[in-house]
Formats: C-alpha cells, sequence, structure tokens
C-alpha cells in the first residue's frame, strides 16, 4: 500500500537562474538536488507551509511565494509524492540549512549538469517550455 505525501518547493528565481539544493549524505534523497521546501501539515495552506519550511531550512524570514510553477505526483518507492512547487521571490542571501550541504544557482541551460530528486523535474520541464515570470511578479 503507498502512502501519499503532500510537499511544497521552492523555486527561487534570480536573473534567469533558480536556486538548487543538494540534500545532505544522511537525508532520504542524499546527494540529490531540489528546490527547498517540506511537508504540508495536515489543514495547512500549501503557500504557509513553504514560507514556514524556507524559514526552517534557510532561515529566509523575507519570501514572496507567487503562483504555482507545477504540481504532479511522483512515485518514490511505496509513497507518492505530491509535490507543488511555488515562485519564490527573496531579498535574503542563503547561507545555510539544515537539509542541504550546497547550494547553486542555475539557468535552464544548467539543470541537467546535476541530479534532480525525480519529484522535482515537472517542475524543471515547465521551466524550460515557459520561462520565468515576468521581473516584478513572482
Amino acid at each position: 500500500m503507498s502512502t501519499s505525501i503532500v510537499v511544497v518547493g521552492a523555486v527561487i528565481h534570480r536573473e534567469g537562474q533558480v536556486l538548487a539544493c543538494r540534500r545532505k549524505p544522511e537525508k532520504s534523497a542524499g546527494g540529490q538536488w531540489e528546490f527547498p521546501g517540506g511537508k504540508v501539515e495536515p489543514g495547512e495552506d500549501p503557500r504557509v507551509a513553504l514560507a514556514r519550511e524556507l524559514k526552517e531550512e534557510l532561515g529566509l524570514t523575507d519570501v514572496v511565494v507567487g503562483d504555482l510553477v507545477a504540481r504532479e505526483v511522483t512515485p518514490i518507492g511505496t509513497n507518492n509524492i505530491d509535490l507543488a512547487c511555488y515562485w519564490v521571490t527573496t531579498s535574503v542571501d542563503i547561507s545555510s540549512s539544515t537539509d542541504h550541504d550546497a547550494f547553486q544557482w542555475l539557468a535552464p541551460e544548467d539543470f541537467a549538469t546535476v541530479t534532480w530528486a525525480k519529484p522535482d523535474l515537472p517542475a524543471l520541464r515547465t521551466i524550460e517550455q515557459s520561462g520565468f515570470p515576468v521581473e516584478g511578479q513572482s
């Protein structure tokens, strides 16, 4: 029997690039790259959950969660990962993370240079096909 896990991811973007975060080796999907985020608590609004997770994981308090980039369910082992990725802007630089050991700003042509976690692939495809939001919007 599979379990559905509802999670959110932040597509933090600046100047035609997105922030990619590498999972620490001891975490699930260790060594793979992802958009930062985490689980949505029961009854929690996904955008509120994303802001909370960014504060907890990356220490970001100045974030604007914008429009949905992509949402898709991806089977991973016995789980179904229901990942919704949103455009996010912040004026704060990322310097540390509770879940990640490396960060990179990547343009769409560089997405293939790292190994992405499978649930993040639909958002990457959307960005490659549709591009980024107009500056000033997210």
